[in-house]
């Protein structure tokens, strides 16, 4: 399995001839959706749903959509594409084996809303997270997308969440509000206290799994 990590909380799956893209944001390059067999997304945020790029890509080659059911409004007259996922189901998607976690959204603030949010975990390997810390404590994970930075997090729980995941390796997830600055200041602090083997992925950068 062979995943490209596009820019913010965007992964490109590519797998025995499919193509599986989770969360194609605004912020990501819209090439990440090219010859898409499916595509899951995590929540109705456009840092991880371009719905225009999405549009563009469905009427050259439709796909299913996978993720909360939430995401009907959101997709409008795209809708109709949207298989509804709930937190325990397990689906295939573009021939991968995926599984939902979690269900909501972090707590930004008590006056922002909290919008369904789902951890994905593909082929009992890699799990993305979303926007939420849900530990998915029923099996093991080789392979953690973490989100390393955003405005409902802090450090401290980012880490503790890595450390109760446990997984053999972490790469950052959720990056695309950093500057180099920053960057360089939590690659090291994830480094020294992930407890795991920690990096970050250039956008575009490829990883066999």
């Amino acid at each position: 399995m062979r995943l490209t990590k596009y820019a913010h909380s965007c992964l490109r799956v590519e797998h025995d001839g499919g193509v599986l893209v989770v969360d194609p944001g605004v912020f990501s390059d819209p090439a990440a959706l090219d010859s898409a067999d499916a595509v899951l997304v995590t929540h109705e945020h456009p840092d991880h749903l371009n719905i225009a790029a999405v549009r563009r890509q469905l009427d050259q080659r439709p796909f299913p959509i996978h993720g909360p059911a939430s995401l009907t409004k959101t997709l409008g007259d795209a809708a109709e594409t949207l298989s509804p996922v709930t937190p325990g189901e397990s689906f295939t998607a573009a021939g991968v084996a995926v599984r939902a976690y979690g269900g909501r959204h972090a707590v930004i603030h008590p006056d922002i809303p909290v919008v369904e949010n789902l951890g994905f975990l593909i082929n009992d390997v890699v799990y993305h997270p979303g926007d939420s810390l849900v530990v998915p404590e029923d099996t093991p994970v080789d392979t953690l997308f973490a989100p390393i930075h955003a405005p409902w997090s802090k450090f401290s729980e980012v880490v503790d969440f890595i450390r109760a995941v446990a997984p053999r390796r972490a790469y950052a997830l959720h990056d695309g509000l950093l500057n180099d600055n920053g960057l360089g200041v939590l690659n090291r602090q994830y480094t020294a206290l992930s407890g795991t083997e920690y990096r970050r992925l250039e956008p575009g950068s490829r990883v066999d799994v």
